[in-house]
């Protein structure tokens, strides 16, 4: 008997995960990177130093600059929500304040995913087998029990965690990724209530993300899905289609709506001028195949495996939506990628539908292969959170000694201390991380989303320890706080401070971290300014932008853990 679907499930398989366990992973999750840690290098202190600008009066809310100079990564949104969250929060801390609308939005990526595969998984083509005497799965516990497994898959990919938890316009872009591919999975649900805020969410989506400075991806991303729409529309039957099918062409079509909003957004930004010339950042023949495809292997991991599986089982559903959808969301970050000039923050995007697609290999899996996976996470995340906790040791105790030498080596002058709430956390996550081992080879009824419990949990372990017990250490190695506040020791009191050639994040950093005035060489006021900061990129130059005739050498102040990034210090010596 040919099967209609490679899935082959039974009602006792989509028991649904407790919801209060899985509200207190991702809270696990979300939390830890976004309190307690000072801006990081590079991206995120650049663009807290933007959103600084535009909350304090120095920068326009349409073109944002620093300095005068306008920013690195275009799209004034992302730096709206941070500066709007200074100006509304002056009691706290602006790094705080900034991380509240950025949190929100992860937690919308993982709301968003969640939905996603669930509307996704209540389409026909993707339901299980039907059995001869009953017992396969209903659809809603179905649904709700790949929705979980895709959402584990998500939180479990290992180049998800650094760059989620920072306030950069790649979380905006991820979030507004996510909310478009779920209004396309609502779309494609043939059962969805009220299609009106599917529409409303796809143009909210694509209109923002216009804004974020991703146009041609909401143009492409948004073009492709709605193709794949139209012609699962065109070809479904008509049981499938409900709504969908009301009329070929009519003015309550939703997909109509949704291109008609797409249109629109693109053409009234682009006659704005928001819309740049497309152009490829990398030429085809400059691109480095070799380290990108490592970049893949490990950035998606353990998401990839399962995807190919997935695209394998159901090649005779890639036409079908709940394939089609998130396989196009994907091709169009993993094609960015290769031709991005910053790979990493380019296939970021990709990873909620890359989860997606992961989840639906799991009806199809065999039971030795959940089981590889299970002892492969097992080892490879004990393993790090072993190694967590030995260098936390060696960075407390001096043993073992060779861990405490190659710390002192790598951060020289770093003193570490003991924070017993850190300690407190990073060992609750291990003893849950130890329960959830035994839990999970113990002896229990089979659940879809079962062998990705433990990827999950293992990838919230690490960076938990590492956003608790190794926090100091990574706050000195990465944050710009330690240069900025020498700098400041060194400079005139109650004076500007000339810059010249320091990138975006060196002048966010000195300006918060040091408390400095800068101004640019060339401006109007420099005349009063009495020190003078300088790139060594740009020293051989210098000449050419002041009179070094008025100014002396003072010092050359270096990262402490990076020897090869410096910045060197003038002291004017005459009016």
């Amino acid at each position: 008997m040919n099967q209609p679907t490679p899935a082959i499930v039974t009602q006792s398989a989509v028991r649904r995960l407790p919801r209060l366990a899985l509200f207190l992973f991702c809270a696990a999750y979300v939390l830890p990177g976004f309190l307690g840690r000072e801006p990081w290098k590079n991206a995120d202190v650049s663009a807290f130093g933007v959103m600084l600008e535009m909350a304090a009066g120095h920068s326009g809310w349409w073109n944002p600059q620093v300095l005068g100079v306008s920013v690195d990564e275009a799209g004034p949104l992302p730096y709206w929500l941070g500066a709007v969250f200074i100006k509304l929060l002056p009691f706290v801390s602006p790094e705080f304040a900034v991380r509240i609308p950025f949190a929100l939005l992860l937690a919308l990526t993982l709301v968003c995913t969640w939905y996603t595969v669930y509307h996704l998984a209540r389409q026909p083509a993707a339901q299980p087998v039907a059995f001869a005497f009953g017992g396969e799965a209903q659809p809603t516990d179905y649904a709700r029990a790949l929705a979980d497994a895709g959402l584990l898959a998500l939180m479990a990919c290992l180049g998800l965690a650094q760059l989620s938890h920072e306030t950069t316009p790649d979380l905006a872009r991820l979030a507004l990724v996510s909310l478009m591919l779920f209004s396309a999975a609502r779309l494609a649900h043939a059962g969805s209530r009220q299609p009106g805020r599917g529409v409303f969410f796809w143009g909210l989506a694509a209109l923002s993300l216009v804004f974020s400075g991703a146009p041609w991806i909401a143009v492409l991303l948004g073009s492709g899905l709605l193709l794949i729409l139209w012609r699962s529309r065109r070809d479904a039957p008509a049981p499938e289609t409900g709504w969908l099918l009301e009329a070929p062409v009519s003015v309550r079509d939703p997909l109509l709506w949704s291109a008609v909003l797409l249109a629109g957004v693109f053409a009234a930004t682009a006659y704005a001028g928001l819309v740049p010339q497309p152009a490829l950042q990398t030429q085809l023949a400059q691109v480095e195949w070799r380290s990108w495809g490592k970049l893949l292997l490990w950035f998606t991991w353990p998401a990839w495996p399962l995807v190919l599986w997935t695209l394998w089982r159901w090649r005779h559903q890639l036409l079908r939506p709940h394939v089609a959808l998130p396989l196009w969301a994907a091709m169009v970050s993993v094609g960015d990628s290769a031709l991005s000039g910053e790979r990493d923050r380019a296939l970021l995007l990709g990873l909620p539908a890359l989860a997606a697609l992961a989840a639906f290999a799991l009806p199809t899996l065999r039971r030795s292969v959940t089981a590889l996976v299970d002892w492969f996470t097992l080892v490879f995340f004990s393993g790090c959170a072993l190694v967590i906790w030995v260098i936390w040791v060696a960075m407390q105790t001096g043993v073992p000694a060779k861990p405490a030498a190659n710390v002192a080596k790598l951060a020289p002058g770093f003193v570490p201390e003991f924070s017993f709430i850190l300690f407190a956390l990073g060992a609750i996550a291990t003893g849950a991380w130890i329960w959830l081992v035994a839990w999970r080879v113990g002896k229990h009824r089979q659940a879809l989303w079962k062998s990705l419990v433990l990827p999950a949990a293992g990838s919230t372990l690490c960076w938990l320890l590492l956003m608790t017990l190794w926090l100091p250490l990574l706050d000195f190695g990465r944050s710009y706080g330690p240069i900025s506040r020498g700098i400041a020791s060194l400079v005139a009191p109650q004076s500007c401070v000339l810059a010249d050639g320091l990138s975006q994040a060196q002048i966010a950093a000195l300006q918060y971290h040091g408390r400095l005035e800068l101004v640019r060489t060339g401006a109007a006021d420099e005349s009063s300014c009495r020190s003078l900061v300088v790139a060594p990129e740009s020293q051989p130059t210098l000449d050419r932008r002041v009179d070094l005739t008025q100014w002396a050498f003072k010092a050359t102040v270096r990262r402490l853990t990076d020897s090869k990034e410096s910045l060197l210090v003038y002291q004017r010596i005459s009016r």
